[in-house]
């Protein structure tokens, strides 16, 4: 049996961190909607204050002008501007391939967009990244370091292997930590001006959980864990162990009685190296935990606390986050979950609307013929 502290993460848990720097890399293009829709780039509109012309208009009849023949010499014009940021026919040619992330595909290929199609996804790209600046000030170090350890959680890797996955990357964690934050600009950025107005009914949440329930059937137990470990020394004498006892009941008494944060608790009081991330401990099938601590939580539903367990580590504070049963998940565990996805789906449409109507009007865009 593996215990809480000796569950090591296996390779395929780092897939985590190539999804990380994906997205730290390509926020700006995914959110871009005529990077993700052929048939988008072909019809959105866009409108500038005069004198610029409209931008998906006047690329509508732009085709990259052919350089003159000059041996041995590349002409690279500008064809359009953003707020006097230029855009230019190598831009276009570029588009998509200039990332560095292993396994990150283009975009848009010679063959798979038209250069009017990639102008339009560059107008709105540059856009989109102008504005995420506007919220550089709202992301500070602590959302930075909590959203990456709840990836890390997750994953069950600690921050040590996640920096050694990044080292044999050849990725600086300064740089990598400078993309999560961008990422979570930009998240900030649509969450602020596009999912926060979507309102999801009880009852559209409701139907869709009736409507498809091969979607949350579990087909096999698993825990989601938190804790909290007061540590006991291997050669603790009687009166340690019994004051660290007391102090467990006490930190217990904390969580259940008075209603305590349990990651603030974790992290004042755990002695476990997941303190750092509130105790977050991430996911475990039964047979993944030690003996004490299962027979601990077993009977546990989600949300309920431990009691005090002892192992030959300690004594644990286990928080079951969540207790995934085979069967049909119910309907209380996965509300959010729903919310969530129907909130996104509609949050497609009403981005793109947000883009023509909202996002233009705070942009000076050009195009150049």
């Amino acid at each position: 049996m593996k215990t809480l502290a000796e569950k090591l993460a296996t390779p395929a848990r780092f897939a985590v961190v190539a999804m990380l720097l994906v997205a730290g890399c390509a926020t700006m293009r995914s959110l871009n909607p005529f990077a993700s829709s052929k048939k988008n780039a072909q019809t959105a509109k866009a409108a500038a204050p005069d004198p610029a012309p409209e931008p998906a208009s006047a690329a509508a009849s732009y085709a990259p002008p052919p350089p003159p023949n000059v041996p041995g010499t590349t002409i690279d014009s500008v064809v359009a501007s953003v707020d006097g940021q230029p855009v230019t026919t190598a831009d276009i040619q570029n588009y998509g391939n200039k990332s560095t992330t292993p396994g990150m595909a283009p975009k848009f290929s010679a063959t798979s967009a038209t250069p009017n199609a990639v102008l339009k996804a560059i107008i709105t790209q540059k856009m989109l990244e102008i504005e995420a600046e506007k919220f550089a000030g709202k992301v500070d170090d602590d959302e930075v370091d909590r959203y990456i350890a709840s990836v890390e959680a997750q994953s069950h890797i600690n921050d040590a292997q996640l920096r050694q996955e990044l080292q044999a990357r050849g990725i600086k964690y300064d740089a990598f930590r400078a993309k999560v934050r961008r990422q979570i600009e930009a998240m900030t950025m649509v969450n602020q001006e596009v999912r926060q107005k979507i309102v999801i009914p009880e009852s559209d949440i409701v139907a869709y959980y009736k409507a498809h329930p091969n979607e949350f059937m579990a087909s096999k137990e698993q825990f989601q864990l938190a804790q909290i470990l007061i540590a006991v020394p291997p050669n603790a004498s009687p009166d340690q162990r019994a004051a660290l006892r007391k102090k467990a009941h006490k930190v217990h008494s904390l969580v259940v009685k008075k209603g305590g944060d349990f990651a603030a608790l974790a992290m004042e009081y755990s002695d476990d190296d997941s303190k750092s991330k509130g105790g977050e401990l991430g996911y475990f099938a039964p047979d993944e935990l030690n003996d004490q601590i299962l027979a601990g939580i077993k009977n546990l539903n989600t949300g309920q606390i431990s009691p005090v367990i002892r192992s030959k580590y300690g004594f644990h504070i286990i928080e079951v986050e969540k207790h995934q049963r085979p069967g049909l998940i119910p309907l209380s565990e996965v509300r959010n979950q729903i919310r969530d996805k129907l909130t996104t789906d509609r949050a497609k449409g009403k981005f793109q609307q947000w883009v023509d109507t909202d996002l233009i009007k705070d942009h000076y865009v050009e195009t150049l013929q």
